[in-house]
């Protein structure tokens, strides 16, 4: 298995740094190959702008169309082709990152918003009256496995189905289903240690022990059953879910989530 880890923690010595440290020696112990991103390590530029896309960039700039015509050109700047790059060199990528304020760290969002780009990422596929383009479930980065290893302050009742910061489930599906299955990358159950402020020794060993394990199975846990857009439970081009396919009592996001 070849995997990529991305790291966004400004902290070396942090419990993000620790926990992406065992990464890669778990996993490199275990005969895999490990490529690493570490976003500030890198001094990774988290912002888009013209100089993303070459002296053909248009004025005023327009991301989609810029983006898409430099992927085809081979103009993207260096950093961002490097990452796609590895991306395409992955079976499976590890986000490993903190919540904070309820999402990734504006650095990790940055990595998205350079390196997904169009013609890459999304804008790709037959777009038509009865099929809206290779996306959610189909695309560029097919048949890849993706794990958020996601650091949180709080305790996990506070992230519990009534818990006042909302489901985790809810808070991780933009980067599990918008993110990530977007483009074709099927992400597996995320590994979420809660209470990160206040764990001492003993509960960091719980937690790296529980890590380990979950990582030896990364090749053989099941994804989350998001529904394929263009597999029959949609309406094209609405792209609503066809009446008498939701769960019973499920609403949200979970009527995007089969069973």
């Amino acid at each position: 298995m070849k995997t990529l880890i991305v790291h966004a923690h400004p902290e070396p010595n942090s419990l993000n740094g620790a926990l992406k440290d065992l990464a890669v020696s778990t996993l490199e112990g275990a005969g895999h190959e490990v490529r690493v991103s570490d976003l500030y390590a890198m001094g990774w530029k988290a912002v888009v702008d013209a100089g993303d896309y070459g002296p053909e960039a248009s004025s005023p700039l327009k991301v989609a169309r810029d983006s898409g015509r430099a992927f085809d050109a081979g103009t993207l700047t260096p950093d961002v082709r490097a990452e796609q790059e590895k991306l395409l060199w992955a079976d499976t990528i590890v986000l490993q990152f903190p919540l904070w304020w309820y999402t990734m760290p504006a650095i990790l969002k940055g990595w998205v918003d350079r390196v997904f780009t169009h013609h890459f990422a999304y804008g790709v596929g037959e777009h038509s009256a009865t099929r809206y383009g290779d996306r959610f479930g189909e695309g560029t980065l097919a048949g890849r496995r993706a794990l958020l290893s996601v650091t949180a302050g709080g305790p996990e009742s506070h992230y519990a189905a009534r818990g006042i910061n909302g489901p985790i489930e809810d808070l991780l599906f933009p980067i599990h289903h918008g993110i990530l299955y977007h483009p074709g990358i099927e992400p597996l159950p995320p590994f979420v240690v809660y209470g990160a402020d206040r764990m001492d020794e003993d509960g960091y060993a719980d937690v790296a022990e529980a890590w380990r394990r979950r990582l030896l199975t990364l090749e053989t846990t099941e994804p989350i059953p998001f529904r394929r857009q263009n597999a029959g439970d949609y309406e094209i081009p609405s792209l609503h879910l066809k009446e008498g396919l939701e769960p019973a009592g499920r609403t949200g996001f979970g009527l995007h989530v089969r069973g």
